[in-house]
């Protein structure tokens, strides 16, 4: 993906204009060098050192993995690490190197920070085992409160929550600072469903389960999962993609802050009610991927990873190359062991523990480049993603991962958070690819928001709208989005309020007015969703509430609003209540999802766009045998507009934005049927004449 501004498409205004066809490259066997990817992009030769020097340094990490038992044993280490239990007491143990000596305290032997020391090994990982008791009852009580204390070289004593622990919880009456909480509940979680299929057509909904609630609070699992899934269903979406769900100290960090790496949210529930809301969207058909936050760690030292055994290195770099100076917390050593096997085994937990389908990885633009790409302008040079600038230790860290969830689990998704278009993201690491299955397209969101603020609608450049939303590595899949969590926060604003401003305060009922801008808003919404969904990837994403133009932005409790909730939760009352015009934006999402459904554009090549017509400002494209017809025109109506079609034969409607049920007009029957004439236009051999108001977008299908 290339910033859409990186290259100017020049304006069209013929009639038609011919599609660019992309021919397959011929694919050469290579040896497993980390070359294959050359086969799809032989401009990618001039850096196969590069690739060689990469995939040597993975390899080199691949046979220090398969010296201690492979993937499948060195990504358990959450059994071994942390608090075990056994049917005769429980272990718990600690890497702590520069820590002299170390004792486990709680309320199990009243705080007293002396009783319980722990053994070293040569390692550094310090050991004790507590026997149940008499009664054999475990030795620390199910919810009980735990600690780990240890000795510095010089002496001076620190007190941490355990790296591996698996609950913590927060009294912001008593302090913020977090208290570890032993969690060994004696009825266990029952699974009910088996995770679905991986689905061909990824239709994402990105959720947060703190604001998924139209309460001023915290929202929490169970209702989320009584009250948000089958909204998720019913709209058509197959996967969610879940936010801030590994413990975050500070709420308002959207959960980019993570403190404790294997703990879920205690602000939402237990992790029962987390197992029991992927359960039910397993029992949906709906596929659950964590939001994983790898690329840095909050830099709490009382209940984080910084500083844990009294020094700056442990899982860290130390120094400057140690911090991330815009996001103020620290970065991982992905060059250090032991830093290694609790990254693999954090992702293996959430696999095995939880049952998560996959992840989409934060921050990889950060984790890739030494310059986190902190005032970094990518021009889509390769130089830039071959040179010194690259961080090799994190790009093998991302092939590692991605390799193990692979081949541990095969139907599993990964999606990559990155802006800098790195070439071979999405490609197998046995190609010498990083290995993602997708790539946001972030370039698409800044292109919608761009145009909205800037151009007026007779201006709106339709050969860089479809630029941007092809503008993509080939064989490379990527998941494009108009708007996402980013575009939501304070100080951005939603396409909707983009579009409509203070007018969705005012005219949004059935009862009022339909406005000039409130007509223009619903219907530009819904053309730029279908064309987004259409044209820009192998995927689609949606970020909560914005299905149905959600009023307003979002806001989470902080100092700067007075720790307020009004903003940081979603209004369902807006969309449930029938006399008011955000069903119909909400009922289109639906409608355009299940359409994707039944034609199956997201899986099919890119599409052929046969049309760019600037002055009409109309596109059409075909993918997967459907017809795409937009008519951006803020004023003009096309009738008997010639269009180019792939086959011959009788076309009927299967989506129509101008529909009464979606807010529009109704200009356009549904029992209309497009009978094809045969002769050239625009690159196809057939065409059929149709209506096409202004502001409308229309998908053909043949009939039958």
């Amino acid at each position: 993906m290339l910033h859409s501004t990186s290259i100017a498409e020049p304006k069209q205004t013929a009639v038609a204009t011919k599609a660019t066809k992309l021919t397959a490259p011929v694919v050469q066997q290579r040896e497993e060098d980390g070359t294959g990817v050359i086969g799809l992009d032989p401009w990618l030769e001039p850096y196969s050192g590069g690739l060689k020097h990469r995939y040597a340094a993975y390899k080199v990490w691949r046979e220090k993995i398969e010296n201690e038992g492979g993937y499948e044993k060195f990504s358990r280490g959450y059994e071994r690490f942390g608090f075990t239990v056994s049917k005769t007491g429980i272990t718990y143990r600690e890497w702590a190197p520069n820590a002299r000596e170390a004792f486990l305290f709680g309320d199990f032997n009243g705080w007293n920070n002396s009783s319980h020391p722990m053994k070293r090994d040569n390692y550094g990982v310090y050991e004790i085992f507590l026997p149940n008791k008499a009664d054999g009852t475990p030795a620390i009580a199910h919810n009980s409160k735990v600690k780990i204390t240890m000795i510095k070289p010089d002496g001076t004593r620190i007190d941490r929550l355990p790296a591996w622990i698996k609950r913590v919880t927060q009294d912001l009456s008593v302090s913020p600072t977090y208290d570890a909480i032993f969690w060994n509940p004696t009825k266990k979680y029952q699974w009910k469903n088996k995770a679905p299929p991986k689905p061909s057509s990824l239709k994402v909904y990105e959720a947060h389960v703190g604001i998924a609630t139209p309460e001023g609070r915290v929202g929490l699992f169970t209702e989320f999962t009584a009250n948000v899934l089958p909204r998720i269903k019913k709209l058509g979406y197959n996967t969610i993609q879940l936010m801030a769900i590994m413990e975050h100290a500070y709420y308002a960090s959207f959960g980019y802050q993570v403190t404790s790496f294997f703990a879920v949210s205690s602000r939402y529930g237990t992790p029962e009610e987390l197992k029991e809301l992927i359960d039910t969207a397993h029992g949906m058909g709906i596929t659950v991927l964590l939001d994983v936050v790898h690329s840095h760690a909050c830099k709490n030292v009382l209940d984080g990873l910084n500083n844990f055994d009294g020094s700056d290195h442990q899982y860290f770099h130390e120094g400057g190359k140690g911090r991330h100076d815009l996001w103020d917390s620290r970065l991982f050593n992905y060059n250090s062991h032991e830093t290694m096997r609790f990254l693999l085994s954090n992702l293996r937990f959430y696999m095995e523990e939880y049952r998560f389908d996959g992840f989409r990885f934060d921050g990889v633009t950060s984790m890739m480049y030494l310059h986190h790409g902190i005032g970094y302008g990518f021009s889509g040079n390769y130089n830039e993603y071959f040179g010194d600038t690259v961080d090799l230790e994190s790009v093998v860290y991302l092939m590692l991962a991605n390799d193990m969830l692979h081949k541990l689990y095969p139907e599993s998704i990964t999606i990559a958070e990155d802006v800098s278009g790195m070439p071979t993201l999405c490609r197998p690491v046995t190609e010498g690819g990083v290995g993602f299955d997708y790539r946001l397209s972030m370039a698409v969101p800044d292109m919608w928001i761009k145009l909205l603020k800037e151009k007026s609608d007779d201006e709106w450049d339709i050969g860089n709208i479809v630029f941007t939303l092809t503008n993509r590595r080939y064989k490379e899949p990527s998941i494009a989005y108009c708007e996402s969590h980013d575009q939501a926060l304070v100080g951005d604003k939603t396409i909707a309020f983009w579009l409509m401003d203070k007018e969705m305060y005012t005219h949004m009922s059935v009862l009022t007015e339909l406005t000039p801008i409130i007509d223009r808003g619903l219907a530009l919404h819904k053309m730029i969703r279908l064309v987004t969904h259409a044209l820009g990837g192998e995927g689609y994403l949606t970020f909560i509430g914005n299905e149905f133009g959600h009023p307003e932005w979002l806001d989470f409790p902080r100092a700067g609003n007075n720790s307020s909730f009004h903003y940081a939760r979603r209004q369902w009352n807006v969309v449930d209540d029938d006399l008011l015009r955000y069903k119909f934006l909400n009922e289109f999402d639906s409608a355009m999802n299940y359409a994707e459904s039944r034609i199956g554009w997201l899986p099919s090549p890119q599409a052929f766009v046969s049309l760019k017509h600037e002055g009409d400002k109309v596109l059409v494209f075909d993918r997967a045998g459907a017809v795409f017809i937009f008519n951006f025109h803020p004023t003009k109506s096309f009738t008997d507009y010639r269009v180019g079609v792939p086959n011959a034969g009788q076309y009927q409607i299967a989506l129509n934005t101008d529909q009464p049920r979606f807010g529009g007009h109704d200009r356009v029957s549904m029992e209309s049927q497009f009978f094809t004439t045969a002769g050239r236009w625009c690159d196809r051999d057939q065409f059929v004449q149709v209506y096409i108001p202004c502001r409308t977008a229309l998908v053909l299908v043949k009939k039958d």
